[in-house]
């Protein structure tokens, strides 16, 4: 397919969009789409098998801007009528219910790990890609995106955590978690900092941002299956090694070392950081808009592990292009999808407009030249593997979650542990 760049990259050179962390913690509701954000009407040769002539993609409202100069883009090029509508909240279930009432669009975005969801409610179609296609993606992206042997998404960005620090203050990166612990609480103890770390627990928990550490200290969240896969039938969030590493985060909480507080949250962390009150800070691309207008000299290194533990093996999160199975416009929002998106000029000028580092390798080999933190953020989440896309993970976060607080409160693991585990099994029937 013919793709016209230059007018769309330079259409999103100038927007500022405020990005927000990976949406697999999200709590089902019942929003319903906003208005139309943007039209496209087309003026030349159409493509094969329109639909009816019209391409709807839905978008939460950070991805708006920056998508409507491609869908001005595909309409132009395919002679169709393109329409991108804001979900303000609620997308994965909005989007689910719409598809089952018929009220869908015919592309959606999403984050990966809805994909077991999606498919179990018959909302999205396998992607066409061609072996070439598959190949054009980091390893982690297309792995993310693949659901029973089938690929169902077309990735376009990688995010992940990792360790960014204030090198001003730790000129070098801390080689486990007991050396971060005590470079920072000297730190705090000498004035310089007021935190020893910056990493979101909130009084709900936080899963995503402590499982790096909960599994370095030997916690897991589900057995694997004969191909691998996380085993719904095997949770392990009251395991040995969950209870030993639920008591390492206790150690770390706040009547232990205080470097894990509940008042610390997803609102506060990050300003905390840009403000110079803490040297480190465990979060992902989406801090780092407000930690360079902070003027701070920073790195961006991978989270690190307890001395003689297991790797800190980070959630890895794929922002995805999903074709709606229920769509009216199926062949159109094939081609979008698998041909459109896929493109390299495409993808860096989509970072352009929100920059986590992209899942196209080549994209991301050249926005490396001009921007070396998407590199170092897919260095610090090479051994990180993709958040569960299985249905069951929604059952994960809220128990997970009450856990977290209870031992960072100073609460007995064996118990959180185990109330979790109850919790969790209860809910999947086990």
């Amino acid at each position: 397919m013919r793709v016209r760049v230059a007018g769309a990259a330079t259409a999103v050179a100038a927007l500022a969009l405020a990005v927000t962390a990976c949406g697999g913690g999200e709590t089902p509701g019942e929003a319903a789409p906003s208005a139309t954000a943007g039209t496209s009407v087309a003026t030349s040769a159409p493509a094969k098998d329109k639909g009816n002539g019209k391409l709807v993609i839905w978008a939460d409202p950070n991805r708006i801007k920056a998508l409507k100069p491609f869908a001005d883009e595909f309409g132009t090029e395919n002679g169709v009528t393109v329409e991108v509508k804001e979900i303000s909240a609620d997308n994965q279930q909005t989007f689910v219910t719409a598809s089952q009432q018929g009220s869908g669009p015919d592309v959606m975005i999403g984050a990966h790990d809805w994909i077991g969801n999606l498919v179990q409610n018959g909302a999205i179609d396998p992607v066409n890609l061609t072996a070439e296609q598959k190949s054009s993606f980091s390893e982690i992206a297309l792995k993310a995106v693949t659901f029973n042997g089938q690929v169902y998404g077309a990735p376009y960005a990688v995010e992940n955590i990792a360790l960014i620090r204030n090198t001003k203050l730790v000129p070098d990166a801390p080689a486990s978690i007991e050396e971060l612990v005590k470079t920072g609480t000297k730190l705090k103890k000498d004035g310089k900092v007021k935190e020893i770390l910056c990493l979101p627990v909130t009084q709900r928990g936080d899963a995503f941002h402590i499982y790096p550490i909960f599994a370095s200290g030997g916690g897991a969240l589900f057995g694997a299956t004969d191909s691998g896969d996380p085993d719904p039938k095997q949770v392990l969030i009251g395991s040995e090694g969950s209870v030993a590493a639920f008591g390492k985060l206790k150690d770390l909480g706040e009547k232990g070392e205080g470097a894990l507080k509940t008042s610390l949250t997803n609102e506060n962390s990050i300003p905390n950081f840009a403000a110079g009150q803490c040297a480190f800070l465990i979060s992902g691309p989406w801090a780092m808009t407000d930690v360079k207008k902070s003027g701070l000299s920073y790195d961006i290194t991978a989270v690190p592990g307890f001395e003689g533990g297991k790797p800190a093996t980070p959630f890895v999160g794929v922002q995805s292009f999903f074709v709606a199975s229920k769509g009216s416009s199926k062949a159109l929002a094939q081609e979008f999808v698998s041909n459109y998106v896929t493109n390299p000029d495409v993808a860096k000028a989509l970072y352009e407009a929100d920059p986590r580092p992209p899942a196209l390798t080549a994209a991301l080999e050249a926005v490396k030249t001009t921007d070396p933190d998407a590199g170092k953020f897919m260095e610090a989440g090479k051994s990180g593997f993709p958040m569960p896309a299985i249905p069951e993970m929604s059952a994960i976060w809220e128990p997970f979650g009450i856990a977290e607080t209870a031992v960072v409160k100073g609460g007995d693991p064996a118990k959180a542990a185990a109330a979790a585990q109850k919790a969790i099994d209860g809910s999947l029937k086990n």
